[in-house]
């Protein structure tokens, strides 16, 4: 077996890896009662905590819809396992290509002091990217019709 095959393997394995955690931890925790996100939020309402108070009101926001946070995680979970099964593990990767831009444009915009959170997703975003660009054959096609 080729290097790069061993590599795009390792890769897969450790998104489809994170991707089920990161499901699983979704429904580890019950959803706050609205009235414990105000009283969490609360405690950060100084100026200089403005931007734990953002990250508290997004997440706590997803929770409350009553429905995104479990479908976040449901989506995790059931793409991560697709995508460490061989034979769904494309469309497992393009199906996770914008939860994993999300998660990172998420660190980008609300936690962007926090350089290893940042490589962290930065590098599970660009595994993805990889991980789809390797099967550039399998959709390139849908990219560009040729007329007849």
């Amino acid at each position: 077996m080729k290097a790069i095959n061993i590599l795009f393997i390792v890769l897969r394995l450790i998104l489809g890896g994170m991707m089920v955690y990161g499901g699983i931890q979704k429904f580890q925790q019950p959803i706050p009662y609205p009235i414990e996100v105000v009283e969490k939020a609360e405690k950060f309402k100084a100026p200089e905590k403005a931007d734990t108070l953002q990250k508290i009101l997004y997440i706590s926001g997803a929770k409350q819809t009553g429905y995104f946070w479990q479908l976040l995680g449901i989506c995790e979970l059931f793409f991560g396992l697709l995508l460490l099964l061989q034979g769904t593990s494309f469309i497992g990767a393009v199906f996770l290509l914008p939860i994993t831009l999300h998660i990172f444009l998420f660190h980008v915009f609300l936690e962007s002091d926090e350089m290893g959170e940042l490589l962290q997703t930065g590098g599970l975003f660009a595994i993805n990217i990889a991980l789809v660009l390797k099967e550039k054959a399998k959709w390139k096609h849908l990219l560009w019709i040729k007329p007849i």
